[in-house]
């Protein structure tokens, strides 16, 4: 079977199953159109980025994330997890941040160099920080966060396409000596 045929097949068996059933060809649409829906709110998401908060992980403009949805409300999201949530300040508002803190631990309530005063991160919450601590509102400014705002962890930068990469979590833990 030549190449092109063999292509062809897929739009060949198309075309006879849904040309002149009208009715055929909108439940095949509607099936499409729920299965894309149950995946991009299940399962993956592709969210643009906007601001200088996470500088120098993404950039300012231009950046494109995959979100893995199976992080949502804070399951299995570890310290060091860049995550996307629910807008504390901005309802409606998608943020993207790196966990610093989940519930019991201990984290400096401000910016290091300012006070050195700690808050324990209450149970059901979690506090998130930007990589760049001048540009970031985050849990300095809104206090712990529930990690039922949690929609996703950012698993993958795919634009611009030159510098796609997957996000791991770059935290290691302290040797004692």
């Amino acid at each position: 079977m030549p190449l092109l045929t063999r292509f062809l097949l897929p739009f060949k068996y198309a075309k006879e199953r849904y040309a002149g059933h009208p009715l055929r060809l909108s439940i095949a649409a509607l099936k499409t159109i729920l299965l894309a829906h149950v995946f991009w709110k299940y399962g993956y998401a592709i969210a643009p980025l906007q601001g200088p908060s996470m500088l120098p992980t993404f950039e300012v403009t231009g950046d494109s994330v995959i979100i893995s949805r199976y992080y949502r409300r804070g399951r299995e999201v570890k310290v060091g997890d860049v995550v996307s949530f629910d807008s504390v300040v901005e309802p409606g508002e998608s943020v993207i941040k790196r966990v610093l803190g989940l519930q019991g631990d201990y984290v400096m309530r401000d910016t290091p160099g300012t006070t050195e005063s700690m808050i324990q991160v209450p149970e059901g919450h979690c506090w998130v920080i930007g990589d760049n601590l001048p540009w970031s509102r985050d849990s300095r400014h809104f206090g712990p966060m529930p990690l039922g705002l949690i929609k996703g962890k950012v698993i993958a930068k795919v634009l611009p396409w030159s510098e796609r990469r997957w996000i791991e979590n770059g935290l290691q833990p302290v040797e004692n000596s």
